[in-house]
């Protein structure tokens, strides 16, 4: 009689305890949502929201004289902190330019 070790030859778990330990370890992996009257967002969430590339916002939209203006938390790696943005001024901003008809 041979004994397997656990590396060749995994515990099974039945459904339930693997959906169990899945749920678990996205949790891990997920941020809480904050609410969009506090959120801020960086240019690929502006982006993803949106639906153009990162390239795009950051050369052509947010240089616009009208789109929401830059946050830049201080830090000791950078000069300039990274550009975050009220998701709620992004929101209204794209709001504005709504076809009326």
């Amino acid at each position: 009689m041979s004994t397997l070790n656990s590396a060749t030859n995994p515990p099974m778990f039945n459904d339930s305890d693997l959906i169990a330990r899945l749920a678990a370890e996205l949790a891990k992996q997920l941020r809480p949502t904050l609410p969009i009257e506090i959120d801020l967002w960086d240019i690929a969430t502006i982006a993803t929201y949106l639906k153009r590339s990162e390239s795009v916002v950051r050369e052509r939209m947010a240089c616009l004289p009208d789109f929401p203006k830059a946050i830049r938390l201080p830090s000791t790696r950078t000069v300039r902190g990274q550009a975050l943005y009220r998701a709620k001024e992004i929101i209204q901003w794209a709001t504005r330019y709504q076809d009326k008809n």
